[in-house]
């Protein structure tokens, strides 16, 4: 007696939109989750300088008094960019003084780690019986 071809189960286009939906929502969610629970650190940090005594200060305390383009650091391209974006020596000046903070944390990393293993071991330890169903249609009961 042959196996019974596997046939997959049908679904409507209405559960496929609802599928999406689900999903969308959940990616939004993931991306929004530290906004959402506070863990976000905000993105920008003010850069350190020191002073001719060498402590360290926050750029605002050590800006001169006169911002000009030079002063900043920038050069007649950057400039020529700032003003296109309509931007001025002191609207431009914590702009250019702040950068964007890079660090992380490794517990954060690992739990990241853990749910999508997690999720793809769900994946796979649900999805057992039609991975074996088509395989044993592709390539016959061994």
């Amino acid at each position: 007696m042959a196996a019974q071809r596997y046939k997959p189960p049908v679904q409507s286009g209405a559960g496929q939109f609802f599928d999406s939906l689900i999903i969308l929502a959940l990616v939004f969610l993931a991306l929004f989750s530290p906004l959402i629970l506070g863990l976000a650190g905000g993105g920008k940090v003010d850069l350190k300088f020191k002073d001719a005594a060498g402590i360290e200060k926050p750029w605002a305390e050590l800006a001169p008094a006169e911002k000009t383009w030079a002063t900043l650091g920038q050069n007649a391209t950057m400039q020529a960019q700032w003003e296109k974006l309509g931007q001025t020596p002191d609207t431009a000046a914590p702009m250019i003084a702040s950068r964007y903070d890079y660090s992380f944390s490794w517990a954060q990393l690992l739990l990241t780690a853990i749910v999508v293993i997690g999720y793809f071991g769900f994946l796979i330890m649900f999805s057992k019986k039609e991975y074996e169903e088509v395989i044993a249609e592709k390539f016959g009961n061994t």
